[in-house]
């Protein structure tokens, strides 16, 4: 396999990662909508929070993207310009919406738990967006450290490397299968998207140790410390979900 994977679609030559990164989008937005409509939340009130979620997971994603790949702007391999273009993470878009929801709450005073309706769609868009990074190859800079283990993926440079972007397919695929068998239990409103960020806080944070990344602080990236302060934010959850 020659990295990146282009698709032909209509006898064009295109690129993966815009294409699986705008399904990802709009199959997870849709899936949101849809289900937020159960909510209690006013209807008039709904798209305000939505609005929120989504201005914070933007500027989250670019901001932590920013910090993650600080080692590439004093090395001059890429500009300030081109990183705020293009440089999105997906857990700084999920702490990021996380604090655009809680805010716009709080300024409607909304004291409903409104996560549970985005738990699937997360998952789901974020095992699609992968894809699209696996087939996107070096340039994204989402796969992993060398291997020799019998799976690894040699992605252009001779290389083989942990596919780390799969790896995170299969976890999103098992994790929701798993919410969707912890659903038959009783649970408060909003745990199974507190759940869901635990569980995936708790992987972004292991799996980045086989990521070539900037680990400035102790061994840990920026993404990694991100993690940890997600996790102390979800804390009083984690003892009661797990």
């Amino acid at each position: 396999m020659e990295f990146p994977v282009y698709l032909i679609i209509g006898g064009m030559k295109i690129h993966p990662h815009p294409v699986f990164e705008s399904i990802a989008y709009f199959v997870s937005l849709r899936l949101a909508l849809r289900r937020f409509r159960n909510s209690s939340v006013e209807p008039q009130q709904r798209g305000v929070v939505i609005v929120g979620g989504l201005t914070g997971g933007m500027v989250g994603a670019k901001l932590l993207a920013v910090v993650q790949h600080l080692d590439l702007l004093w090395t001059g391999q890429v500009n300030v310009a081109v990183l705020l273009l293009g440089g999105k993470t997906i857990v700084g878009a999920l702490l990021g919406a996380v604090f655009g929801v809680e805010v716009t709450k709080k300024l409607l005073k909304i004291e409903t738990a409104t996560g549970n309706a985005f738990a699937y769609p997360l998952i789901i868009g974020t095992a699609i967006g992968r894809i699209g990074c696996f087939l996107t190859g070096l340039s994204d800079r989402t796969y992993g450290t060398p291997t020799t283990l019998p799976w690894g993926v040699d992605f252009g440079d001779r290389i083989m490397r942990h596919p780390t972007q799969l790896y995170e397919v299969v976890f999103m695929v098992s994790l929701c299968f798993f919410l969707k068998y912890r659903e038959r239990k009783p649970y408060l409103q909003g745990d199974l998207f507190r759940f869901y960020a635990i569980c995936y806080l708790a992987f972004r944070w292991a799996i980045d140790f086989i990521k070539p990344d900037f680990h400035s602080l102790l061994g840990t990236s920026a993404i990694q410390i991100a993690c940890l302060l997600g996790l102390v934010y979800y804390r009083q959850a984690m003892r009661r979900l797990i």
